[in-house]
């Protein structure tokens, strides 16, 4: 056992003081938007509402989930995060295993052409032009279409697949497979971690954006709740917010007029776009280092 000295102690309670204070100033702000969603609206405008609700309700989400706009909105982002996904990691890992094989006509063309959109792109005006253009506006494939490939997740699947044992696919070749067949029984099966890491980050990505939406969507029953949530934080008044949505919840908040404030609501509303991506991470944080490392390094 290695003895540590005086100041080698004196570093690690040091370094653990410093992690705990970090965590707690990132943990916090969190949990007090949490506490203020369950905490009457109007005794948390007299303040010192910090790490427990001082009058508990529910109205705040009673609120919330009577609003059909905003139940909509959750299901098409939990649809467009689905889809998304799935769509995105696909595609991204079929042009990297392209791109992957060193007998590729034109490989460093293809890969040059990929790495310059990562630096510059074509601008907002341009951009909404193609959209209207190709027809996608004002619709759900607007929020898919547009960012399938993500080139820093192909780089990623890029080096993975070249790392991969050349007699894996040379055996499948003997055997009769093609390219295709390889790649979706041998390749993709072995990818697990990486396939992993990558969906989580680009599920994250569809999940929080919301600023796509706003400008390619105009019907109301295709927001996004992270669009409808930044319409509502912008909204300073109890009223304002009630105008956005139904007579439904409209008729709950004269029951609730004396519990829900506009920062109540807006509190409830931000804790239900953003608890379910959370949920999500303790299920495949085991992946994330080994992910990423195994599809970033070269030997």
């Amino acid at each position: 056992m290695l003895k540590l000295t005086f100041g080698d102690r004196f570093m690690v309670i040091m370094i653990y003081i410093f992690l705990t204070l970090l965590a707690f100033v990132t943990f916090y702000p969190f949990w007090n938007s949490l506490v203020i969603s369950f905490n009457n609206g109007q005794d948390t405008m007299l303040g010192g509402v910090t790490f427990w609700p001082r009058d508990f309700t529910l109205d705040n989400y009673e609120i919330v989930f009577q609003d059909k706009r905003l139940v909509n909105a959750f299901m098409i982002s939990v649809a467009r995060t689905v889809v998304g996904t799935i769509l995105s990691v696909l595609a991204t890992a079929m042009l990297a295993y392209g791109l992957s094989k060193k007998e590729l006509v034109g490989r460093k063309y293809f890969m040059v052409f990929c790495i310059v959109t990562m630096f510059f792109s074509g601008g907002l005006i341009p951009t909404f032009l193609l959209v209207r253009g190709i027809g996608l506006m004002d619709s759900f494939w607007v929020m898919i279409i547009p960012s399938l490939i993500l080139v820093w997740n192909m780089i990623i699947f890029r080096t993975f697949f070249q790392q991969l044992p050349k007699g894996l696919e040379e055996s499948a070749k003997i055997d009769g497979a093609g390219y295709w067949g390889i790649f979706f029984r041998i390749v993709l099966p072995l990818s697990g971690p990486v396939i992993a890491t990558l969906s989580l980050f680009t599920a994250v990505f569809h999940w929080n954006d919301w600023f796509f939406p706003s400008i390619y969507i105009t019907s109301e029953n295709l927001i996004p709740i992270q669009t409808l949530l930044q319409k509502v934080l912008n909204s300073n008044t109890v009223s304002s917010q009630m105008s956005q949505i139904d007579a439904g919840a409209a008729a709950h908040m004269g029951k609730a007029a004396n519990t829900v404030t506009g920062k109540s609501l807006s509190m409830a509303v931000m804790m239900v776009a953003t608890l379910p991506i959370i949920m999500v991470y303790p299920f495949v944080q085991k992946y994330f280092v080994k992910g990423v490392l195994i599809g970033s390094l070269k030997e």
